[in-house]
């Protein structure tokens, strides 16, 4: 084997004796593919045996002396590799294989410093010290602490007291080689070496920190932690080895034939080495179809982090002030979004753009803050996660992007980003899997989440690496006939309607609905044309015309058909919207990029905010600052924000024809081939998923032989329960298990940024088998009331309620077919304690919808009073109707009335840490008006009630899920 470096100076083989040596070499490989090998070979020995181990002995792998599973979650490296078969075996058999890139790597590294600089001793003893290193690595591996702990201890100690001169003086080397060589590549690799040297040191102090806390205080899950800094010294160190690769990728290895080798020296075939040049080898900077596909394919799962945790931010913070009805202080942390402002400073923008896989490896943090039960914990550490992402993502809008299509790319691995997001909630029935309020228990799928991000995180670093374009200094082109500040409010505008619009493909159809009979097209299965339109939004930003005037009055008309224009032409108008949306923003971002980074970004983002908030403030009015101003006024959003974005759109550069020009080069087609057949996956994917969610079968009643219809009431706080995890699976529970045929659920307009744009109404119907009737839409500015029911809903209308002073109320008024006899229901949310006015007139209102109605009637309501006092009295006696228990004195919110059918039982179920708020549920059968009891209902025991006229009895005692009969401790029956 012979090594040989390939300078840039002219070289010392002619082409005529290369032809003939030709005839000698055996075989060659450029050098960087050692290090390749060595770092796949070493880094999939621990992440396959970590794979491994938790498939095989999960809970064996996590237990330590002191605790187990729960406490303990995640394993250590030495229990991972040196614990149990087979996990232990495949490990041995991986390091096995990754020693001979490993001796290679250093005796290749000795070759290379040697060449290029001085101090021949000190680099002689720097590759003794990595062979003794690497040799005490295979002493703690093969020989484990069960077979002689002395030794593996004594191995394991050589090999950590060894990486230090080993760091050090790899840094000081690979220093003094580019003082010599004065390569780009070895300043880059100079500069990662000295980072993930820091890095190593930095994990060594919180390592130790944790253990300490581990062995000698004995807290519950302080080794899980330990066991996270220990697996990402694991990560510096073959990461610190990887970065050889930039050393090596202008070294080539051949094997040569020594004897043909000597014939053509005696033949004279090298008697011309000094005069001629050989042909330059020109590495392709643009990595190969599969190459892209799997770089493409980070990027986009990347943007679908982003996406996610920026919708995830608004929703975390809702809960505080759902709980202190009011300003809770944790509204400062949706400012994390101006965290790119530090991008103004070029050597923080250059490092982010050129590290950007180990940034977007450090915002993961933002999906793991699941991981945390406190509340504060995961809003913390998912918006640190959000703000890095947003940085990171920002940062790439900034780089010598014109001749690789860089900028392209980014742009279009967000946008379709964007479009994976909603895929993935149109499959989780509008939540998020990997948001910080899901977890194994409500269908989150977190864990596959962070995998899938590592993995992604690591082939954009694996791509940093092997990027061998200029690395120097890059100056931000500053267009000056670009207004920035026009173009920072226009983006910010752009943003605010992404997220708040178009972020949940049920949006639309839920703010054209009116009313049951007025609903269609309804989320399922329509949701998927806003997917395609996202997707033909993105198709059409190629296009100059989507920057001209004609366009954005389109796209302003098309928003407010949306907002003014229920069922069908409403829909189309969204649709059209949803187009110029996605449209416009890459034409956006490509503007930000030729604008001074830090002012422009700050205030588009400052602007973002200040819209989240103005969309905020139109439905809580009544709880924040100069609310009234901004009462039930969507209108005026809507308007400001078509008015930022044409300021935008006047503030731009001209139609940039080169860029329109190089779309047709074979790099621009070939990244958009990919990136096409991407999105059309992501249509296809959408569309499927809303195909699966078509009910098959039509939904029955629980017990239809004897007539019984079930109804119930529940306030359920935005389905987020008590501790901030998604309720939407134990409300579903609750509700199938009490045998409700009829519900009310209230405060359950989820439609808005800080409820996450969820929509638990189509959830709930889906699962539970029902139709569904969602109250006032997001347009109506209420805080929502829905009405889900087994029987078939005939008409419904949808109602606002006397509101002057407060807050906004809703009702719904339907009409069910209920075992052949119309039966109506209202389900209705009145206003706070606060405004008496509001809630007399609202009452009053409520009333006269029951007295006037000729059918048998039902209420399930929010009411705010005692019974038998004030607005109790209108209710009841001006509403024509009979409440269910008068004796019950214990209520003040909740209320069931009813008239025309037959009561057979009440009863009061704890919300089960779900909400603050009870289920309140009566019993009715459904009989002909003879049959009706004309004097006042007795009381009877459950024994003289017949079983299928029970409630369930495990809602006894104890109860299941923290659900039980409370205040009576147990249903009460009538006759």
């Amino acid at each position: 084997m012979a090594t040989s470096r390939r300078p840039k100076r002219e070289p010392l083989v002619s082409e005529a004796s290369a032809e003939v040596t030709d005839q000698a070499v055996l075989g060659g490989f450029n050098g960087k593919y050692v290090s390749y090998l060595h770092t796949v070979l070493a880094l999939g020995a621990f992440l396959v045996a970590l794979a491994i181990g938790c498939q095989t002995h999960y809970h064996k792998i996590v237990e330590n002396e002191y605790f187990g599973y729960p406490d303990e979650w995640f394993p250590s490296v030495s229990a991972t590799v040196g614990d149990r078969y087979p996990a232990r075996a495949v490990f041995q058999i991986f390091i096995a294989a990754t020693a001979t890139p490993r001796f290679l790597l250093l005796f290749l590294w000795y070759f290379v410093t040697t060449q290029r600089g001085s101090s021949t001793l000190f680099k002689k003893v720097l590759l003794a010290i990595g062979i003794v290193r690497t040799v005490s690595c295979g002493v703690f591996v093969y020989i484990t602490s069960t077979d002689d702990h002395l030794i593996h201890d004594v191995g394991m100690l050589l090999y950590i007291l060894l990486t230090f001169p080993y760091m050090f003086g790899t840094i000081y080397t690979s220093s003094s080689s580019i003082l010599s060589s004065k390569q780009t590549s070895a300043l880059r690799a100079n500069r990662l070496r000295r980072a993930i040297c820091g890095l190593f040191i930095f994990t060594l102090a919180p390592l130790a920190y944790f253990f300490v806390k581990h062995k000698v205080d004995k807290v519950p899950g302080a080794y899980t932690i330990y066991a996270f800094f220990e697996w990402s010294l694991i990560i510096y160190d073959i990461a610190f080895d990887s970065i050889s690769m930039f050393d090596f990728q202008n070294l080539h290895i051949q094997v040569l034939d020594a004897n043909i080798m000597e014939k053509q020296l005696r033949d004279g075939a090298y008697s011309a080495v000094e005069k001629s040049p050989v042909k330059k080898e020109i590495a392709a900077a643009n990595p190969g179809w599969f190459s892209n596909i799997i770089y493409l394919s980070a990027d986009i799962y990347l943007g679908f982090v982003f996406w996610s945790m920026l919708t995830a931010l608004p929703l975390l913070i809702w809960y505080f002030p759902l709980w202190d009805m009011g300003i809770s202080g944790y509204e400062a942390f949706l400012f994390i979004t101006l965290l790119p402002v530090v991008l103004g400073f070029s050597f923080l923008r250059s490092f982010i753009r050129s590290y950007r896989g180990f940034f977007h490896l450090i915002s993961l943090i933002g999906v793991a803050s699941y991981t945390w039960t406190s509340p504060v914990d995961r809003l913390f550490y998912a918006a640190i996660g959000c703000g890095i992402s947003l940085t990171t993502w920002a940062a790439t809008w900034y780089e010598e992007h014109d001749k690789t299509g860089r900028l392209d790319r980014d742009i279009g691995t967000l946008a379709l980003g964007l479009v994976a997001h909603n895929v993935a909630k149109a499959m989780w029935k509008s939540n998020n899997p990997i948001w910080p309020i899901m977890r194994a228990e409500n269908g989150g799928a977190n864990e596959t989440g962070i995998i899938i991000g590592v993995v992604a995180c690591l082939a954009l670093i694996v791509r940093d690496f092997t990027d061998v374009s200029p690395s120097q200094k890059r100056i931000v082109a500053v267009n000056s006939s670009v207004r920035w500040s026009g173009v920072s409010v226009g983006f910010g505008a752009i943003f605010f309607i992404l997220h708040s619009m178009l972020s949940d493909s049920s949006i639309i159809s839920r703010w054209i609905a009116r009313g049951y009979s007025q609903h269609e097209p309804a989320p399922v299965p329509w949701g998927a044309l806003v997917i395609a339109a996202l997707a033909v939004g993105y198709g059409l930003s190629r296009k100059s015309f989507v920057t001209s005037f004609v366009w954005w009055i389109l796209g302003t008309g098309s928003v407010f058909g949306l907002y003014y224009v229920p069922e069908l032409p409403g829909f189309a108008a969204g649709l059209v919207f949803a187009i110029y949306t996605m449209s416009i923003f890459p034409s956006f971002i490509r503007a930000i990029s030729v604008c001074p980074p830090g002012r422009t970004l700050f205030l588009a983002m400052l602007t973002y905010n200040i819209l989240d908030l103005m969309h905020v403030w139109v439905v809580a009015y009544a709880f924040v600052p100069g609310g009234p101003y901004l009462r039930e006024s969507t209108h005026i959003i809507l308007i400001v924000m078509m008015g930022l974005i044409g300021i935008g759109l006047v503030s731009m550069p001209p139609a940039d024809e080169k860029y329109h020009k190089k779309q047709d080069s074979p790099l621009f087609k070939a990244r958009r081939k990919i990136l096409n057949w991407k999105l059309i996956g992501l249509v296809v994917a959408g569309g499927l998923a809303y195909v699966s969610r078509i009910p098959l079968q039509k939904p029955q009643p629980y017990h239809p032989e004897s007539k019984i219809m079930t109804a119930g009431i529940w306030t359920i706080h935005f389905a987020l329960d008590n501790d901030m995890w998604a309720s939407e699976v134990r409300m579903r529970d609750a509700i199938r298990e009490l045998e409700l045929d009829v519900i009310g659920l209230l405060e359950s307009d989820t439609q808005r940024i800080i409820m996450g744009n969820r929509d638990l109404t189509q959830s709930l119907a889906e699962d539970l088998n029902m139709y569904a009737d969602f109250g006032p839409g997001p347009t109506s500015h209420t805080w929502g009331c829905t009405l889900l029911s087994k029987f078939p809903i005939v008409n419904s209308t949808h109602h606002l309620l006397p509101s002057p002073v407060g807050e906004l109320a809703c009702a719904i008024h339907a009409t069910l077919d209920v075992y052949g006899k119309y039966v109506d229901v209202i389900v209705s949310h009145n206003g706070q304690e606060e405004d008496p006015l509001d809630r007399q007139l609202q009452t009053t209102e409520i009333a006269r919808i029951m007295r006037e109605s000729s059918n048998p009637f039902v209420f399930l309501g929010y009411v705010v009073t005692k019974p038998h006092m004030g607005n109790y009295h209108i209710l009841i006696d001006d509403g024509n109707v009979n409440d269910i228990d008068p004796t019950d004195d214990d209520r003040w919110c909740e209320y069931v009335a009813f008239r025309g059918v037959k009561r057979i039982g009440y009863a009061r179920i704890s919300h089960g840490g779900i909400t603050d708020t009870e289920i309140q549920s009566g019993k009715f059968q459904i009989v002909d008006e003879a049959d009706l009891p004309k004097d006042i209902y007795r009381r009877v025991p459950e024994s003289e009630v017949p079983l299928d006229h029970r409630y369930p009895p495990q809602f006894y005692g104890q109860g299941v899920r923290k659900h039980r009969y409370h205040v009576f401790d147990e249903p009460r029956y009538f006759n």
